[in-house]
């Protein structure tokens, strides 16, 4: 009981700390305290036996193994976006999207650009920081509010691309393992949840920022946003081969490489955007560096929340939450679904929700019959849906380390297109399963 409740109001302080736009750094360690007094479970890794479980090793194990699995790709990925925007790339790129969409479709290309990088293979920490200088030229010549900017890139980047058939990010590769189907499994299903998430989530986004500008809010300019005026913008071309070499190289290199193929794509868009853009950089050398101090800040507040993770999962509550939850009677794919999307609410990882829900509710419903292609899509979908509660890691990072804004002006917008759009597919895709489609 008393576990119960240390880990619901660790996580509930959590959230809540985040949206007071509480340093994470602190945040996330002192709620991963409540939960392990709460629990009982030991301080100090000296109070246990070799390997058992303890705050401190387990907070710092979870912290520790995310900087080692993802430093280079932020580092080289907050490297590139900054290139991009100091070589005035981004802002060409821009300029040529509004002069071909106008301007009241800026969103839009946000969204599309995202989109296509994220299918192609681009993790969705690397995808932020890539397109999010083309998204403040964008906001800015159209005049919108900067703080719908996250929720933009968030809804291209982790809705109907992350989860749907045919995706390369792991959302979609986890239930592989388990249920022994393939990349493209349940597609006729994924790609019309595909279309609903797309068309009802823009047309959410477009009514959002539609309605705020009706109310007077507008573009406000910042000291650390790129000044365009006077600089001598590169072709449109220029902006986009490096954005390209980055998609053709994830691409090649996604099956031999795996994550690690992001370190080659990164690395050659950053000497692609230097080749094709070297003349018109404002100050190259300055650029790198707060790239560099840009991506040691995103990774630092996103490993804090792993952290936190770390801990929850080592609770006994925990262990009972997802005997609970894995063992919901009815509808397989109702309960599949609920089991991944509430784990990966309580980890703050749609990954997390798979990798520990699926080896448990994957034998039991097999054995029941279940399709597993039916079940690899409902469970990829649903993954996306809690799991971008206020305390997950990528959503921190995009709104507050790449974006520089607060979770109490963007996190609605945020909130509404990529956990309450996400959980509409998910029963759209139940539906039309349960109807035989697809099956």
């Amino acid at each position: 009981m008393w576990s119960m409740i240390g880990l619901i109001g660790g996580l509930a302080l959590l959230i809540y700390l985040t949206m007071r736009g509480m340093n994470l750094f602190i945040a996330a360690p002192l709620c991963a305290f409540v939960v392990a007094v709460f629990s009982g479970l030991p301080l100090f890794p000296q109070l246990v036996g070799e390997g058992e479980a303890n705050l401190v090793g387990n907070y710092m194990t979870g912290f520790s193994s995310f900087i080692q699995s993802w430093y280079l790709m932020f580092l080289l990925g907050a490297i590139f976006g900054k290139l991009m925007e100091d070589s005035g790339a981004a802002h060409s790129v821009s300029k040529w999207i509004v002069n071909k969409l106008g301007m009241k479709h800026a969103a839009l290309a946000i969204v599309i650009a995202c989109a296509v990088l994220t299918y192609g293979g681009v993790s969705l920490f690397v995808v932020a920081f890539s397109v999010y200088p083309m998204a403040v030229s964008l906001f800015k010549q159209a005049n919108l509010p900067r703080r719908f900017i996250p929720a933009a890139l968030a809804f291209g980047s982790v809705t109907f691309t992350m989860t749907s058939a045919g995706s390369p990010e792991i959302q979609n590769w986890i239930p592989i393992e388990y249920l022994k189907t393939s990349p493209y499994a349940g597609w006729e299903v994924s790609l019309i949840v595909a279309i609903f998430m797309a068309l009802f989530g823009y047309w959410w986004l477009k009514k959002m920022i539609d309605k705020a500008v009706a109310r007077g809010e507008r573009f406000v300019s910042r000291p650390g946003d790129p000044v365009e005026e006077g600089q001598e913008l590169p072709h449109p071309v220029l902006g986009l081969i490096p954005l390209l070499v980055v998609l053709v190289i994830s691409f090649v290199f996604h099956d031999s490489l795996k994550q690690s193929a992001l370190i080659v794509a990164l690395l050659g868009g950053v000497i692609a955007t230097y080749v094709c853009n070297y003349k018109y950089f404002k100050n190259f050398g300055n650029a790198v560096s707060e790239g560099t101090i840009g991506a040691l800040i995103a990774l630092g507040n996103t490993a804090a929340v792993v952290g936190f993770g770390g801990v929850t999962k080592a609770v006994p509550a925990f262990q009972t939450a997802v005997e609970t939850i894995t063992s919901i009677p009815g509808n397989p794919l109702i309960g599949g679904a609920i089991a991944v999307s509430v784990i990966a609410g309580m980890t703050g990882s749609a990954s997390g929700g798979q990798a520990i829900a699926l080896p448990l509710i994957a034998p039991h419903y097999l054995d029941m019959g279940v399709n597993p292609e039916a079940l690899h899509r409902v469970v990829a979908i649903s993954s996306g849906a809690l799991d971008s509660l206020p305390h997950n890691g990528y959503v921190v990072t995009t709104i507050r380390a790449i974006c520089g804004e607060t979770h109490q002006d963007a996190y609605n917008a945020v909130g509404a297109l990529t956990v309450i759009v996400p959980a509409l597919g998910t029963v759209l895709a139940i539906i039309l399963f349960s109807l035989g489609l697809g099956i």
